[in-house]
């Protein structure tokens, strides 16, 4: 990972560090509600899933979804009104796994 026409921009140990993540037994009593499984680890969102996908994620809509295995990597530039994800997570999220998964083939 970290890498862009074969150049290695972010240094691999730090993407190891973040997709990583978080202690997820310690991470579920916060209560987010549409990131059952995930953890927080070094400013990312860790899914812990099978395509080791992670997130930055900003208060109002802003994310950089990053799903290592299908090599995609989608930023969302938004200002959206209300300071929260809970709204537009059950959208978003199912959106940008099914392109990572439709450019996977």
């Amino acid at each position: 990972g970290g890498r862009f026409n074969g150049r290695q921009i972010v240094p691999a140990g730090v993407i190891d560090e973040i997709a990583r993540g978080g202690d997820r037994e310690k991470f579920a009593p916060a209560g987010f509600l549409t990131l059952p499984g995930w953890s927080y680890r070094m400013q990312w969102w860790v899914s812990h899933d099978a395509h080791g996908v992670f997130m930055a994620r900003g208060i109002h809509g802003q994310a950089i979804y990053v799903n290592p295995k299908a090599e995609v990597v989608i930023a969302r530039y938004a200002s959206h009104p209300m300071a929260a994800n809970i709204n537009i997570d059950p959208v978003s999220l199912p959106a940008w796994k099914a392109v990572a998964e439709a450019l996977m083939g």
